[in-house]
């Protein structure tokens, strides 16, 4: 009989970095059946550093990107789904990124990996080296999440930052989850929306309407996922009146289009993917 093994160890960054990177997760599972992981939108950029198995993507946010193993990658923000092989076993670090993060640890706008996976080295050169290597070789999960902190810390830095109207209309479209028109977050930093949706969308590479969508539905999911977890039931009505749906059937349209199942099929193919799960926990109560 195989043993199943889940395993997801959360940890709080250094508060030099938590502006750049709300949520650190480490997660081991092994005796999984083979099949897929559905990587879903969220408001944050995913950096991944594995700790043995490469992870294998089946299949990209863009279609244009063809499947690759990475040891190492951060992924932009999307709006479609992409596709992690499950092979009975995968271990890492997840680390959840800001646009601020993109700045800080990467040195460019989020726009410039939107909806693409980009490995690592090709991200950080040398320092993405010294994070595997050193995720690899750490003997705990302690040490591993001391290994990329330590790294992380030399990388910040303040070149280019963000447009303060951008970040702005940023913190105003994921703090109310999508809940304030585009026309209203363009009044409060004090621009037309047009501009704002030019300038937002150059920096975070999703416009204003696709960013409070997302936000709203990585909520949902998070409450979602929370509920059944603990065993409650999943009552997908008073999610979707909570969360500032217009109805269920509202709710499900979304939740079809942004990961490619209802909610049903969604929680029954995903949640055993408890590092996932985790991060997502996280990285919400931080937005």
């Amino acid at each position: 009989m195989t043993t199943v093994l889940h395993e997801s160890v959360s940890y709080v960054p250094h508060p030099v970095l938590r502006p750049f990177v709300p949520a650190m997760t480490g997660y081991r599972q092994e005796g999984l059946p083979r099949g897929v992981h559905r990587g879903v939108p969220s408001p944050h950029l995913t950096l991944v550093v594995t700790v043995d198995e490469p992870l294998r993507m089946a299949a990209h946010a863009d279609p244009r990107q063809p499947p690759g193993s990475f040891d190492a990658l951060v992924g932009g923000l999307h709006t479609r789904p992409a596709l992690i092989a499950q092979e009975g076993r995968q271990s890492g670090v997840q680390l959840a990124l800001t646009p601020l993060g993109a700045r800080a640890l990467l040195g460019a706008p989020a726009a410039v990996i939107a909806s693409w996976d980009l490995d690592l080295t090709d991200a950080l050169g040398a320092p993405a080296v010294e994070l595997i290597e050193r995720v690899r070789a750490a003997p705990d999960w302690p040490d591993r999440f001391r290994g990329v902190e330590e790294v992380l810390l030399r990388l910040v830095r303040d070149r280019a930052a963000i447009a303060p109207e951008v970040a702005e209309a940023w913190r105003l479209t994921t703090r109310s989850y999508g809940r304030l028109r585009v026309d209203e977050v363009a009044r409060r930093v004090g621009w037309s929306s047009r501009h704002l949706g030019e300038r937002f969308r150059a920096e975070i590479g999703l416009t204003p309407k696709e960013a409070g969508r997302v936000a709203r539905f990585h909520r949902a999911r998070g409450l979602l996922l929370r509920r059944v977890g603990a065993g409650g039931s999943a009552d997908l009505a008073a999610l979707a009146a909570f969360c500032g749906y217009a109805d269920q059937a509202h709710l499900s349209r979304e939740w079809r289009a942004l990961t490619g199942l209802p909610p049903s099929r969604y929680l029954a193919a995903e949640i055993g993917f408890v590092q996932d799960s985790r991060t997502v926990a996280a990285a919400s109560s931080t937005a």
